[in-house]
């Protein structure tokens, strides 16, 4: 290392390197065991029948090399940011604003789906005014100053893998427990199960979080490259328990058609008195990933708005809490907007669209690593970027032409940009984009 890149990672204004190893796994299950697996047993359902399980585990493949890849640039370029600093460094701006771009937008779909969630197991009834008050309630928390620390996730965590330990325990006591509801691809063909596993990845989503809090992991060129994997092979064997239950309680129509699919399979068991206590870690769950997702996607419009990649009205930090309160408070009003005019299962789609654009840049520019640079074989960057494609463009219609559209907006903002400030082109793919430090 450098004399300058060591001063630059002393800098009073860096972030604190303060989470472990330990931290990090848990950081990582947190991010993934959380209310996606709530949410998206049904519509993968609906999509594979009872190919569910082979859809999750090709979902787990692809995500498998998505986390390498996001390991493996993480640990050479231990920056706040994730692909969009990835896309910069290895393959040009203009990759980089797209994939800056695409994980803002698709968070955004991300945060209306847990805040939707969260509405359904709590009181269905009252779905989207009970949403859009918990998108302004935790921007309120957010605004001022209250983050998520690696305290505060262990206990989202336990809760969460309790109350998935119910589904499962639940399940198995079932008086209607068919094991011919395992059996693959009866009702579904091919297509189908891609187009599930494609959901899937919205489930998984979040194990790239570690990489985007490189400048706060404690030696990640030996942290995130451990603790990535492992967290996603607990998440893998959590889902698949969840999942197998889940079907071997109630025939894939039925999970399919359920708002709160979990709660539905532990109702159909032999303690039905224990589905509150499945909605109430559904709705623990959702809670604290939207906290956490309407941080991540504030912090990143923060940076972006920094590196001029989007409007410099949102890079301004308040001066008492310390936050970026203007992208926070634009944040919660476009997630507010979202819950109050999509639903959840096409929020779903959406952001899994926008999440494998995402990862399908970071698998690119893994495959441009040299050989001293990379800890894995290329192929598996090959493989990450091919299996992105193909569940991206396997995903429902209407999730492929709104994520095409906001992609192609995107590219559209780039290239207006660059016309009329011809500045924003000196960015050199090797360059940092830290203006703003």
């Amino acid at each position: 290392m450098t004399a300058q890149t060591e001063d630059k990672v002393a800098a009073p204004t860096r972030l604190a390197r303060k989470l472990n190893t330990f931290d990090a796994i848990v950081i990582g299950i947190g991010s993934m065991i959380g209310a996606g697996v709530f949410a998206v047993v049904g519509p993968a359902a609906q999509a594979a029948g009872t190919g569910l399980l082979a859809a999750l585990v090709i979902a787990a493949l692809v995500a498998y090399c998505n986390a390498l890849s996001s390991a493996q640039l993480a640990a050479l370029y231990p920056e706040s940011g994730g692909a969009y600093v990835y896309g910069r460094k290895r393959l040009g701006a203009f990759w980089g604003f797209l994939a800056g771009w695409g994980f803002v937008v698709g968070k955004l779909a991300s945060c209306a789906a847990m805040a939707l969630t969260f509405a359904s197991y709590a009181a269905p009834q009252w779905m989207r005014p009970l949403a859009v008050t918990a998108v302004l309630v935790m921007t309120t928390v957010n605004y001022f100053g209250i983050e998520k620390t690696a305290m505060l996730t262990r206990a989202i965590v336990i809760v969460v893998l309790v109350s998935l330990g119910i589904v499962v325990a639940a399940t198995l006591y079932g008086r209607e427990i068919e094991t011919e509801r395992l059996m693959p691809l009866t009702g579904t063909g091919p297509y189908g199960v891609l187009q599930a596993a494609g959901l899937w990845v919205f489930a998984f989503a979040g194990y790239a979080r570690l990489a985007t809090l490189g400048e706060e992991v404690v030696d990640p060129a030996r942290t995130i490259p451990r603790a990535i994997p492992l967290a996603l092979g607990i998440t893998l064997l959590v889902y698949a328990a969840v999942a197998i239950t889940a079907l071997l309680a109630v025939d894939v129509d039925t999970l399919a058609r359920a708002a709160a699919p979990l709660a539905t399979a532990v109702e159909a068991g032999g303690l039905p008195g224990w589905s509150p206590v499945v909605r109430f870690g559904a709705t623990v769950a959702s809670l604290g990933v939207l906290l956490s997702l309407v941080v991540g996607v504030s912090r990143t419009a923060f940076s972006m708005a920094a590196n001029r990649d989007l409007p410099g009205f949102f890079a301004a930090v308040h001066s008492r809490y310390r936050v970026p309160h203007r992208a926070e408070l634009g944040v919660g009003i476009l997630v507010a907007l979202t819950v109050a005019f999509v639903d959840l299962r096409s929020a779903i789609g959406f952001s899994a669209f926008t999440v494998l654009t995402y990862y399908a840049v970071t698998n690119a520019s893994a495959f441009t690593l040299k050989g001293s640079e990379r800890r894995w074989p290329r192929w598996v960057a090959f493989a990450g970027l091919a299996g992105c494609a193909i569940l991206a463009f396997t995903l429902p219609v209407q999730s492929i032409l709104a994520g095409s559209a906001v992609l192609a907006t995107g590219a559209a903002v780039f290239l207006l940009r660059a016309r009329y400030s011809p500045s924003a082109e000196n960015d050199a793919p090797g360059q940092s984009t830290d203006r703003h430090q």
